[in-house]
């Protein structure tokens, strides 16, 4: 089996087709099935396509013996934007189908997911109520929009996430995570989470125990001896960075385009879908590299 792009979108759709059964459409089926949607998707997050008329061009000159029917423009996000609870599934299904599923260590971080820029834009967005204000310390700006926050294991499967609003506390979105699903942490005993200084919280820590999970982060400042094991968060943290290169880097994260709540959100679940579908099939094939996408980049 090779790593070429065929194989990775190939696999893909055997394995949506096959496990995501969805409800059978009233009147006549639609001539773009939903595992060649979720395809068609991921290979646009892989091949770094921001723009879908530009997308929608290359697949019709290219792609077109995959898909025997490609839809224009407005019907492909339409039909990209009703499918957000879809991509959801597809993504917890890859990854509970690869071995580093079930792996005992998380590691949970934030990062921006900028959504406008002048004082206008942000005026008449349709992400009003949803988006706000935030401030990045990595880059020491500010910015307007939306914050992705990714719960992952060590080797950047994609374990939970979430957007919210910047203003919201890291901590708080955390436990609402972990409350929302939390079947993910009883499956996993000893379950030990790693972090950064932004979860500092005692509320926090009693949350985390009384559910039988360890949260190794940085200590207090005024603490005298340091927390066991924090002499390892050094480490973690290049890990941590490099699963937000992935999407930042190589997938665009910061260029989704999304204009409105569901455009954002399908965008972002796109390119977590393509990140989760690259591991499962690197270690599916046995791949040197399990989060690299240079080999589908042809």
């Amino acid at each position: 089996m090779t790593t070429d792009l065929d194989t990775l979108l190939t696999a893909l759709y055997v394995h949506v087709d096959d496990r995501l059964k969805t409800p059978r459409w009233r009147g006549r089926p639609p001539l773009l099935t939903d595992a060649e949607l979720v395809t068609l998707a991921v290979a646009q997050a892989v091949l770094g396509f921001h723009c879908e008329a530009r997308w929608l061009r290359f697949a019709h000159a290219h792609l077109h013996r995959m898909f025997p029917y490609l839809p224009q423009r407005p019907a492909y996000n339409k039909r990209l934007r009703a499918a957000l609870p879809l991509v959801k599934r597809a993504i917890r299904s890859l990854a509970a189908d690869c071995d580093l599923w079930l792996d005992d260590v998380w590691i949970v971080d934030s990062t921006p997911v900028e959504c406008a820029r002048s004082r206008e834009t942000v005026r008449r967005s349709d992400l009003a109520g949803w988006a706000g204000y935030g401030y990045c310390r990595s880059h020491s700006r500010f910015y307007w929009g939306l914050k992705l926050h990714l719960v992952c294991t060590p080797g950047g499967l994609p374990v939970t996430w979430a957007l919210a609003d910047p203003k919201v506390d890291e901590r708080q979105v955390l436990a609402a995570l972990l409350d929302a699903e939390p079947e993910l942490a009883a499956a996993r005993p000893g379950l030990l989470i790693l972090a950064d200084k932004g979860y500092i919280a005692a509320e926090l820590d009693r949350f985390l125990t009384a559910r039988g999970v360890s949260l190794l982060r940085p200590s207090y400042r005024n603490r005298g001896t340091p927390r066991p094991g924090e002499a390892q968060l050094k480490t973690v943290r290049q890990l941590i960075e490099s699963v937000n290169d992935t999407l930042k880097g190589q997938l665009d994260l910061e260029q989704h385009g999304g204009r409105s709540i569901e455009g954002v959100g399908v965008r972002v679940a796109q390119r977590i879908l393509a990140m989760t579908c690259a591991i499962w099939h690197n270690r599916t094939i046995g791949a040197p590299i399990t989060r690299s996408l240079i080999a589908y980049d042809s």
